[in-house]
């Protein structure tokens, strides 16, 4: 049991260096290729920025999977199944064409066209789903068609619910991150929990996904030297997406063995046990709600669902008064909760403590997240003990021939990238000049 963790441990620190090690020269790269877009209305950097860390990220996948093979007990995954292959064919289309994206904005139905075409790569070399576990019903087998529609269709979803988030520094690789790392934990149980030998491959696609946004990261947090851009995005949304194409199609959930009886009673009794595969989008369900309301907004106001706009869920939290960081603080801990939420539960769902633990972590995030809307004011008889945040603001004197600009209370907006704001201009308090002030 230790030796497999350690060649795991070995594999994410291999992918991890190498994507970090690659995103400096593949910033400067970008900057001499002009791969910085113009600012846009919907960003909230107000500097341009280089793209293409997808690039990094690219590398860092090849060259986990090259050290995989050559370890004694992760070898036997392309030894016996063809979807590492498959995977790294489909991962290399759709990151060429985020390449590209970054470079030239290509058509947003171009990149539909290719997301699908890089699904379809896969199932063509196996990677499909073959079967679904339905609770109260048993193993449903798919027919080749059915298979290969489901397989698209989940592709294309993840890629793109991965690619909405990824509006704030650092959001979309450490969301991925956590819910690779509840996916590991998961795949790796069913591995060598249960011998099943079939959840092989989804437990070493994690931990290569874990290892290349460990990697990217540090270049990526706020204030960010560089974006993983669309050639970033989707290439991770599409390796998550084959984790649990992976396991939810190929595993056979018969093969547990955990309860006796029919497999009606089977699979309804354990029904924690299959949440993660009859569920997958659950790991990532902050960007699946992100990209449904952003669908029906946008539809709602005669728009199609491919027009970008600034009502995606960070954006909502900096409106609200969060600071960068504290949004994708916040990101984080629901992606965690809902994860390792899920996991816990499929390992213990007669446990109450796991039911209670969530409840009260659900409460802590939505005190947390409506935190800017309830600012306190302390007392008077009580200002001189609380911070200076709860304190109530006296006006500041007028002073003797100078306009009443100055009396003004000084309002501070969210910051964004360097200084810059979300949703203003770079000034960050009114300007003094105004009121006749000397420059």
């Amino acid at each position: 049991m230790g030796q497999p963790v350690r060649d795991y441990l070995l594999t994410l620190c291999v992918t991890a260096a190498v994507t970090y090690l690659l995103t400096g020269p593949v910033r400067k790269f970008a900057i001499a290729t002009g791969a910085m877009p113009e600012i846009r209305a919907r960003d909230v950097h107000r500097e341009p920025t280089p793209r293409l860390g997808g690039i990094a990220m690219f590398f860092g996948l090849c060259t986990g999977l090259l050290v995989a093979d050559h370890l004694q007990n992760l070898s036997s995954v392309f030894e016996l199944s063809n979807e590492p292959r498959a995977l790294l064919s489909g991962a290399a289309l759709i990151w060429l064409i985020g390449v590209l994206d970054d470079k030239f904005e290509l058509d947003a139905l171009i990149k539909l066209g290719a997301q699908m075409i890089s699904a379809g790569v896969m199932v063509a070399q196996g990677l499909t789903i073959l079967w679904l576990p339905i609770p109260g019903v048993g193993v449903v087998s798919l027919t080749p068609g059915q298979g290969t529609l489901l397989t698209v269709a989940l592709v294309v979803v993840t890629i793109n619910a991965v690619n909405f988030v990824d509006g704030l520094d650092g959001l979309a690789a450490g969301m991925v991150c956590i819910a690779a790392a509840a996916f590991f934990l998961y795949a790796y149980r069913l591995w060598y929990g249960y011998t099943i030998e079939a959840a092989a491959p989804a437990t070493l696609f994690t931990a290569i996904l874990m290892g290349m946004c460990l990697g990217f990261l540090p270049h990526n947090m706020h204030p960010a030297r560089i974006f993983m851009g669309d050639s970033g995005s989707m290439l991770i949304g599409l390796i998550l997406a084959a984790s649990a194409i992976s396991i939810t199609g190929q595993v056979d959930p018969d093969a547990l063995k955990i309860f006796e009886g029919s497999t009606r009673e089977a699979t309804h009794a354990a029904l924690p046990v299959f949440i993660p595969l009859v569920l997958p989008l659950t790991i990532i369900a902050i960007p699946m709600a992100d990209l449904i309301l952003a669908i029906v907004r946008r539809t709602w106001k005669g728009q199609s669902p491919f027009a970008a706009d600034r009502g995606h869920l960070h954006h909502r939290l900096l409106e609200i008064g969060h600071s960068h960081s504290r949004a994708v603080l916040i990101m984080y801990f629901w992606s965690a909760l809902i994860a390792f939420g899920t996991l816990a539960y499929s390992v213990h769902s007669a446990s109450m403590w796991i039911v209670l633990g969530i409840t009260v972590l659900s409460a802590i995030g939505l005190v947390l997240l409506l935190l800017p809307r309830f600012t306190p004011r302390a007392p008077r008889w009580a200002q001189a003990v609380v911070p200076p945040r709860y304190r109530r603001r006296k006006p500041a004197p007028v002073a003797e021939g100078v306009g009443a600009d100055l009396t003004e209370e000084r309002v501070p907006v969210p910051a964004g990238l360097h200084g810059a704001t979300a949703i203003g201009n770079r000034e960050r308090f009114t300007d003094r000049r105004k009121a006749g002030t000397p420059s």
